[in-house]
């Protein structure tokens, strides 16, 4: 049984960054890959915010990319060898849309980083997701589709009341 999310956020930032790929070399890729595991660790933390909530996740299962692919017309893209993959069983749906909506609104991933603090996952604060928070010129280049807002939105509008939700327990709705 899974206690963390590590398989969890591995291939959801990889569907992240398969889908809206870095532009530039090998530079602009990891970059693009930080960003990406940057806001799905967020996603992820708030999603399941104790060993519990990651345990549970490891029994059911995140449900895969299936719908994301659908939504994002990757699926007919896919070829039918399943080994090859295998890691889109551990996208999370839920984490993908809610890093989608952190990537392209900087006040949401303020509000997300700042909500991590009553969870039992950070470890640190702002600085361990400053390419999230405050990307530079080559974190934005890099990632450009990663963070257009346009692309991103049928993925970020899947689960954005959920998130919005979650970020405001107890608070006045945020839009």
């Amino acid at each position: 049984m899974h206690a963390d999310l590590s398989p969890v956020i591995a291939a959801t930032a990889q569907w992240l960054t398969r889908s809206f790929p870095a532009s530039g070399g090998a530079l602009a890729s990891a970059l693009c890959e930080v960003q990406a595991r940057q806001a799905v660790t967020v996603a992820a933390w708030l999603r399941y915010p104790t060993a519990m909530d990651a345990a549970l996740l490891g029994m059911a299962g995140p449900g895969g990319s299936a719908r994301l692919d659908w939504v994002t017309g990757a699926d007919a893209a896919l070829d039918d060898d399943t080994d090859a993959h295998a890691w889109r069983t551990w996208v999370d749906e839920v984490v993908a849309s809610w890093a989608a909506g952190l990537l392209t609104d900087p006040e949401l991933a303020a509000l997300a980083v700042a909500a991590l603090a009553d969870g039992s996952h950070s470890t640190g604060g702002h600085a361990e997701f400053r390419r999230l928070l405050a990307p530079d010129d080559r974190d934005r280049e890099a990632a450009a589709l990663l963070r257009h807002p346009d692309l991103l939105a049928p993925v970020a509008g899947l689960h954005r009341s959920q998130l919005l939700d979650r970020l405001n327990q107890g608070r006045t709705l945020i839009a």
